[in-house]
């Protein structure tokens, strides 16, 4: 736990909620061990979703489509949300969750490897919305930043690793000391790339908004 686990928990008793549909995504990945962002997580993404109202998404990282569809929801009622999925027992579920929600054509869901995906995209995307694997955030950044535009805005979720991202390597285990080494560096990649003004927020289990710069060019 990144903050005190009262305090968390009181943050997110103040939430207003989200639609019985959500909350049925939500409880059945819960129930199945599917991850989906958390409460503290949400809040903060419909805020951003309300602030910046950007009309192009990009999501690394579909699960069952529970951020996607709470995107779809909370984003311009004309945003488009382009979404990346590998795991093939996972895309059937999420296409059927988003032929129930009656967004389909609202979210493109795009099967196959990000990395390769990513590399066949033309940009203009207004939000990225980065919850794919943690050790592969490093490889996916030169991409993203070209498909992100000027004033565009870059969410990573869990960054902070249960806080063990300040841990020595030598005290992370043997199997999580490549992911800990290529999150540390893509957070120093965030904080230092001269394009991107990126703020770390201990928020659920840690998130970067990054920035582009008006006017960057990759």
């Amino acid at each position: 736990m990144i903050i005190d686990e009262r305090m968390a928990v009181f943050i997110d008793s103040l939430d207003s909620g989200n639609s019985p549909f959500l909350d049925e995504i939500e409880q059945y990945a819960l129930e199945t061990n599917v991850p989906v962002i958390r409460k503290s997580m949400q809040s903060l993404l419909k805020f951003l979703l309300v602030l910046t109202g950007p009309k192009r998404i990009l999501e690394v990282g579909t699960a069952i489509g529970f951020s996607a569809l709470l995107m779809s929801e909370y984003g311009p009622k004309d945003c488009h949300i382009t979404t990346i999925e590998k795991y093939e027992k996972r895309i059937p579920i999420a296409r059927e969750n988003f032929r129930r929600a009656g967004r389909e054509e609202q979210i493109t869901l795009l099967e196959g490897d990000a990395a390769g995906i990513l590399k066949e995209q033309t940009g203009g995307y207004d939000l990225i919305f980065m919850d794919a694997a943690k050790g592969q955030y490093l490889h996916f950044l030169p991409d993203v930043l070209r498909l992100l535009v000027p004033g565009g805005l870059l969410v990573s979720d869990n960054v902070l690793r249960e806080g063990d991202i300040v841990e020595s390597r030598f005290a992370v285990s043997r199997r999580n000391r490549t992911i800990h080494a290529r999150m540390r560096e893509y957070l120093y990649q965030l904080k230092h790339d001269p394009r991107l003004e990126t703020v770390v927020l201990p928020v659920g289990d840690g998130v970067t908004l990054s920035t582009k710069k008006a006017g960057e060019i990759v």
